[in-house]
């Protein structure tokens, strides 16, 4: 009889409270926790306070989106909830690129340490999530420190126009702390904060879609509810949230679709998802574990190696097994495996949005789920082992301090778009879109015949990249090659009829020739196809100018205005056309603002101030040739107007 009794008092102090909250352990600890890896993940990123905006959607998210560009207003409000820009709709992310505009202009710097900012406290919102679910800070927060510095996270949080990652991710977290107090006391205000926080989530980035699937893995651990309360009941529960992903699937793929991102089964057929998703799958365990080799595109394969996919099969069904296998004893490993496949169903393939193979941004949240394992596992195993206690805690800071540098290094890799695409040619081979991208840096910056080599060597990899083969011709016009020039364009179309920008670049081509009714064709079909492009809208202002059609020009002048108010040569060239129609009063503030934007263009410069002679305003004139004589000391008609107005 005693041996029984005492056998049933030692069950009862085994069996587990009935939800662990964070009062078993320290507040103090856990704030010394967060504070540390707020600090540690600062230093690890302190060099993304220097990187600047990258070519590689930063110009479609920022630097060149016109409404971005005019910061948080009424208008823009409007149109980041009904627009589906760049094939998608997540409001919330465009409301933060407007503020940032808003508060810091252009300084790249600034909208990067925002998104580090989020970052920073999406990590320590994971720390309060896992220690309020399992009263366990440790391993808590070793999870979040490797969240915070694994390098395949540098991706999210290194790149501007990826904002929605590091946001959607924050909401994210947010959900599981709010849950994780809804399930220690459930009530309606707990849970509308955890259906709030999820669909402002869902506004910023639709990956989240797996989130309730994710709270009944938790509801089975570490929150215990499963067998506590019914499965039915815990399913209703969360009938919400199942909504609101059903809402958001279908408003992705309409936009997806409608935007063309997502791919179609003739250029990715289902055999070759499916095999590039199991790939995937086992490739992304692989760049956990090693870290190297990392970048920004990874090119969709021609083909996969038969034997390749039969093994990443296996590990994932030998993975599979085993967290089954040991679910009663360890369920941690079944939850976080389960995390890990779940998650990164909406961006593994099967539906092919882009044409990556994989991404390291769409680890952001999958990952943590292999971190749970690896720090529940670490612990379980040294316990079993009898590891003496400090040797754990000394082997996690080894760990991490190795990813910090790592990812100091990954982060550098983003400083500008050079960097970042001369380092994916080095870690990568056959990537079309490196060599592209490349390429249209160095013209940037006057390489021209480095950049031809380049598009050329895109264009031998994929013959039918329209991009590329536009981009080739932009190059070739610059080195004066304009028959050639519009033989790229002619060809970018046949792959790709409705290229907006194509139709742009060979109007420009056209009317460098002097074609100036063939232009205006083409610019007319750019804007037909594309409204919001004020390239387009400018060269045909410019063409219609030339054409002698002053009042059409002004027209499109304004227009190309209304989309880019900082676009400072149709500031000049609006200004040139209200002054030869005799309007000089309505010339010479669009003068005054293209000098603004650049006090040292020089054509603007002169237009003003041959406008100021015309207005009778001799001084003002002769102040503002002065002033191109500074910057243009040889400056032929500014001496010679300098010399007049002083005669006079």
């Amino acid at each position: 009889m005693g041996k029984g009794r005492r056998r049933k008092v030692q069950e009862k102090k085994q069996t587990p409270p009935r939800t662990p909250v964070a009062a078993t352990s320290s507040a103090r600890e856990i704030v010394i926790y967060a504070a540390l890896i707020a600090l540690v993940t600062a230093v690890a990123y302190s060099s993304v306070r220097r990187n600047g905006f990258v070519y590689y959607d930063d110009p479609k998210y920022v630097t060149e989106n016109h409404v971005v560009l005019r910061g948080l207003t009424m208008d823009g409000i409007k149109w980041a909830f009904t627009t589906g820009t760049d094939a998608n709709w997540f409001p919330v992310t465009w409301l933060s690129h407007m503020l940032d505009v808003q508060l810091f202009g252009m300084n790249a710097g600034a909208h990067h340490l925002v998104s580090l900012i989020i970052h920073i406290a999406s990590a320590v919102l994971l720390l309060l999530a896992l220690t309020w679910m399992t009263g366990a800070p440790g391993r808590s927060a070793f999870v979040a420190s490797l969240f915070a510095l694994h390098p395949l996270h540098v991706e999210s949080v290194a790149w501007v126009a990826e904002r929605k990652d590091v946001l959607s991710t924050f909401f994210f977290m947010l959900t599981l702390c709010a849950y994780a107090q809804y399930a220690r006391k459930p009530g309606g205000l707990r849970y509308s904060a955890v259906v709030a926080f999820f669909a402002i989530g869902l506004m910023c980035k639709p990956m989240l879609v797996t989130l309730p699937f994710l709270l009944l893995l938790l509801d089975f651990w570490p929150l215990k509810r499963v067998g506590r309360d019914s499965t039915a009941s815990l399913i209703k529960e969360k009938l919400p949230l199942f909504a609101l992903v059903i809402v958001s699937s279908v408003v992705t793929f309409l936009v997806q679709r409608a935007g063309g991102a997502v791919g179609g089964l003739d250029s990715y057929p289902l055999p070759a998802r499916v095999g590039n998703a199991v790939t995937a799958y086992a490739g992304y365990i692989r760049m956990m574990l090693w870290p190297a080799g990392l970048a920004s595109f990874y090119p969709y394969p021609e083909s996969l190696s038969p034997g390749l996919v039969a093994v990443s099969i296996a590990i994932i069904a030998l993975a599979t097994f085993g967290a089954i296998r040991t679910a009663r004893s360890y369920p941690y490993i079944l939850v976080g495996w389960l995390w890990y496949l779940g998650t990164l169903v909406p961006v593994i393939g099967l539906v092919q949005v882009g044409n990556q193979a994989l991404a390291d941004r769409y680890t952001y949240i999958p990952l943590i789920g292999l971190f749970i394992i690896a720090s529940w596992g670490a612990f379980d195993l040294a316990e079993k082992r009898r590891v003496p206690r400090p040797a754990l805690p000394a082997l996690a800071v080894i760990a991490l301090a190795a990813l910090t540098v790592i990812a100091q290094r990954q982060v550098s890799y983003w400083r500008d778009s050079i960097s970042l695409w001369t380092r994916a040619l080095a870690v990568t081979s056959e990537n079309h879109v490196a060599h592209n991208n490349l390429g249209r840096e160095l013209v940037e910056k006057g390489n021209i015949d480095e950049a031809i080599a380049h598009y050329n060597a895109a264009l031998k990899i994929k013959p039918a990249y329209a991009t590329a083969r536009t981009n080739l011709g932009v190059a070739l016009a610059k080195r004066g090659k304009t028959d050639e020039a519009i033989a790229s364009y002619m060809q970018a179309l046949r792959l790709k009829p409705n290229f907006a920008e194509a139709h742009v670049d060979l109007g420009a081509a056209l009317a460098s020739q002097g074609k100036l009714s063939e232009a205006i064709d083409h610019y007319k079909t750019a804007i037909a196809l594309n409204p919001n492009l004020p390239d387009a809208r400018a060269n045909l202002g410019l063409a219609l100018a030339n054409a002698g059609r002053i009042d059409d020009a002004i027209v499109e002048y304004k227009n190309a205005l209304l989309l880019k108010p900082g676009f400072v040569e149709v500031q000049n060239n609006l200004g040139f056309a209200l002054a030869s129609q005799g309007k000089l009063d309505e010339a010479i503030p669009h003068f005054n603002e293209a000098l603004r934007l650049k006090p040292d263009f020089v054509l603007a410069r002169v237009n003003l101030a041959m406008t100021l002679t015309n207005a009778g305003r001799k001084a003002d004139a002769l102040r503002e040739f002065n002033e191109v004589l500074r910057i243009d000391p040889s400056h032929q008609l500014a001496r010679e107007a300098v010399e007049r107005l002083q005669a006079h």
